[in-house]
């Protein structure tokens, strides 16, 4: 028999002992692994014709939660494996504790697996939450695999949730420090067997770290059935969650969150949260009916375009919650087509509350930012601008029109600046036509 050392850190490989790991450079981390050990038989599966294969609709549970139902698609299936990723401190244990305290109520019992916390601590923060005692939310405090899977399968509960995956220690041996892609990959795994096993759904919580030291959710993206991203910075109460994978449903649906008294707190119109402004209009802000998903949100956008000490030979630029690319590109078509010298200006794009904006409708509400704030003329606080802007200055169509104007036309808006030959029926908004960008900077601007 041949031996194999293996890396504790990473899981390579090697016929002979190395003092340094060539995979991950971790030193004298290689160790002698016992290749005689198997794992334990499984049932024999064969394969079937497709047409004899039934189907199986799994029922969803609503979780009491409408923001983390609209990004599952409807709400939580039996079997199922989702993972929560996100920096320490966003969020990410609030809300599922909140989740675990909701479908423990109409679906009891559930666990919450804590690794990182003892369950006083626990329980602390189920008080400063307001989630109240509950006999159907059990908390277990433990870090190793093999007894977790125990008790869940003598237990049997409906629900599982581990915080966080970094801390499990899988059944196998030598499987690796805490926090290496190679114990996070296996005690995923694992996990991802229970889940189908006992069919019920296994929440996992997933740190990312700034430094990227220890495996984040990108390592395990894979094993899991659908992976949420919990966005928000320290400076900002709002919270994002995107959802970048979901087998059973899209993955382009966005949750809007603010941190409260409460923990985290659903946002019914996110559209008024990122489109506060003052009572009188200012120069370089422009309101852009976004898309995310199914829900259209309206969005400021903020330029500002000022002539630094150093700017004509330095030029700054800077794009917060907009595509940085997309805002070079733009910069010089403005300059081509509308003749406008900012090449050696200082140029800031931003986006109210945190918002990320991914799409390419955004250009128009891009260009008249800075066009304002350059000229130093404010746009009319009751208009939305939307449409694609091409190399050639020519204001091209965007998906979903109707829908991102109705939503304006709901907050009160009265006009929208709009491509050229779109005209959505049944609306009272006023729609000002632009083929290209001098038509809509004159419209805009007159």
């Amino acid at each position: 028999m041949k031996k194999l050392y293996r890396c504790r850190r990473c899981g390579y490989g090697s016929l002979q002992w190395l003092g340094r790991c060539p995979n991950c450079g971790e030193w004298d981390s290689l160790e002698l692994v016992d290749q005689g050990a198997t794992e334990p038989a499984r049932p024999r599966t064969k394969p079937q014709p497709l047409a004899a294969i039934e189907p199986r609709e799994g029922g969803r549970w609503p979780t009491g939660i409408a923001e983390f139902d609209r990004i599952l698609g409807g709400g939580v299936i039996s079997g199922s494996l989702v993972l929560i990723g996100g920096e320490p401190g966003v969020g990410k244990s609030t809300l599922l504790l909140q989740v675990a305290a909701s479908l423990a109520q109409a679906h009891p019992p559930f666990i919450y697996v804590s690794g990182e916390e003892s369950p006083a601590q626990v329980k602390l923060r189920a008080a400063r939450l307001g989630l109240g005692a509950s006999e159907a939310l059990l908390i277990f405090s433990e870090q190793r695999l093999e007894l977790i899977a125990q008790e869940v399968r003598e237990l049997r509960p409906q629900g599982l949730i581990i915080d966080s995956i970094q801390t499990i220690s899988p059944s196998a041996e030598k499987a690796g420090e805490p926090g290496t892609t190679r114990q996070v990959g296996l005690a995923t795994f694992e996990l991802s067997q229970l889940a189908r096993e006992l069919e019920i759904p296994i929440f996992l919580i997933g740190h990312i770290t700034k430094s990227g030291e220890f495996a984040g959710p990108k390592a395990i993206e894979h094993l899991v059935d659908v992976v949420l991203y919990l966005e928000g910075g320290a400076e900002s109460a709002v919270r994002l969650l995107r959802v970048v994978k979901n087998r059973y449903g899209s993955t382009e649906e966005l949750g809007v969150f603010q941190m409260g008294e409460h923990g985290l707190e659903e946002v019914t119109n996110p559209s008024r949260l990122f489109t506060a402004r003052a009572a009188v209009a200012k120069p370089g802000s422009v309101v852009f009916p976004a898309m995310e998903g199914t829900r259209p949100i309206l969005v400021e956008i903020q330029a500002l375009v000022a002539s630094g000490r150093y700017a004509a030979a330095y030029p700054q630029r800077r794009a917060i919650g907009l595509d940085y690319n997309r805002m070079a590109l733009l910069l010089a078509v403005i300059e081509k087509r509308l003749g406008m010298h900012i090449g050696g200006e200082d140029v800031y794009l931003n986006t109210a509350g945190g918002f990320t904006i991914r799409e390419t409708a955004a250009d128009l509400g891009m260009v008249a930012a800075v066009v304002s704030s350059f000229r130093n003329r404010p746009i009319d606080y009751g208009t939305v601008i939307v449409g694609e802007v091409s190399l050639a200055g020519e204001v091209r169509p965007v998906k979903r029109l109707r829908e991102r104007l109705s939503e304006a036309e709901k907050l009160g808006y009265r006009r929208a600046v709009v491509p050229a030959g779109e005209r959505p029926s049944g609306l009272t908004l006023e729609l000002l036509p632009a083929e290209d960008l001098e038509g809509a900077m004159e419209v805009l601007l007159s």
